[in-house]
């Protein structure tokens, strides 16, 4: 009995792990003050970059934000649309010249 519940637990681990992994996009996050903020973005400073990141209502820590205030911002990267163009069509490769070949040394 103890073996097929360590079993059951074990499949159950692995379960949550693969749907944990699968889960969505990486997450990214920068640390540095604010230098400008409005109601739907959020721009963070950090060495000479600038980050400017969507700030959706209802983000967890977003209210009483001001300019200047040193804040950690945790975000994820996430397309909204995407444009495809044809790749450019590759050349075919050119045939290597036959090798002459070489004449036989007698005694080898």
């Amino acid at each position: 009995m103890r073996v097929r519940s360590s079993f059951l637990i074990a499949g159950g681990l692995l379960a949550c792990a693969i749907l944990g992994y699968a889960a969505g996009a990486k997450s990214y996050q920068v640390t540095g003050p604010i230098t400008d903020i409005s109601a739907d973005t959020i721009t963070v400073t950090k060495g000479s970059e600038a980050f400017q990141i969507n700030l959706p209502k209802g983000t967890k820590g977003a209210e009483g934000l001001k300019k200047g205030d040193k804040v950690t911002v945790y975000y994820a990267m996430t397309a909204t649309s995407v444009e495809s163009k044809a790749a450019p069509a590759k050349a075919e490769p050119k045939a290597a010249a036959p090798k002459k070949a070489e004449p036989k040394k007698k005694g080898a």
